[in-house]
């Protein structure tokens, strides 16, 4: 269990840190509401993750049991997850990791509402959960059944609760954000994070199949 919640919390910080609509608009409402933005955004993002969890997981669950897609999934989002890594670790030498305060707010809505919205209108986050968060639920389950995907999930909601909290309690108070330099530090690390989950997805996709090979090979021999 300690190690499904400590994955999913390195993992939630991934899409936590990384910029985008949802961090801009954080930074943009905390400056006028203070530290609680953070936490309300993060509790309307939170709703739209545990929604999606319901769904894959009782959506999937008989197909989370198939061989198949333990190896499929295990592969795509291995290699998705080691994808965006390498890119992320590339961005931040590069120095093309910025936030752009003039996009990302929607300003009619609450910010409860605005943390579910904004998560939904992105592609990218919709994608990560079909094939990623679906490879690490499915380990979950398989680890300790519906008890880990709860745990997978309160790990995975952590994380952003953490680093939105902290950046509207810095923001709310000080009017200020991280500096550049310490930002892009932080998104290598996390990239390379990434890279080790992903290549353990792969190894486990390929330990996968040479066990079931085996088993075939020996079931044929008897």
């Amino acid at each position: 269990m300690p190690a499904i919640f400590l994955s999913a919390l390195a993992i939630g910080f991934y899409g936590a840190m990384m910029p985008g609509s949802l961090l801009t608009y954080t930074i943009r409402k905390s400056m006028s509401h203070g530290p609680k933005a953070g936490f309300i955004i993060a509790t309307g993002h939170a709703i739209l993750e545990l929604i999606l969890v319901l769904l894959i997981f009782i959506g999937f669950d008989t197909v989370l049991k198939s061989d198949i897609a333990q190896i499929t999934i295990g592969i795509a989002g291995g290699l998705m997850l080691a994808y965006m890594g390498i890119d992320m670790i590339i961005n931040s030498i590069r120095d093309k990791v910025t936030i752009s305060l003039e996009e990302g707010s929607t300003g009619r809505n609450s910010m409860f509402v605005s943390g579910f919205i904004i998560s939904a209108a992105n592609p990218y986050f919709i994608l990560w959960w079909a094939v990623v968060g679906l490879g690490f639920i499915m380990q979950a389950y398989n680890s300790s059944g519906f008890m880990g995907v709860i745990v997978y999930y309160t790990g995975h909601i952590m994380a952003d609760y953490i680093w939105y909290g902290f950046v509207s309690i810095i923001v709310g108070t000080t009017n200020k954000f991280l500096s550049h330099n310490v930002y892009r530090v932080l998104i290598a690390v996390l990239g390379a994070l990434l890279v080790f989950f992903g290549g353990r997805f792969v190894y486990e996709a390929v330990l996968f199949i040479l066990k079931s090979n085996n088993t075939v090979s020996g079931f044929v021999i008897d």
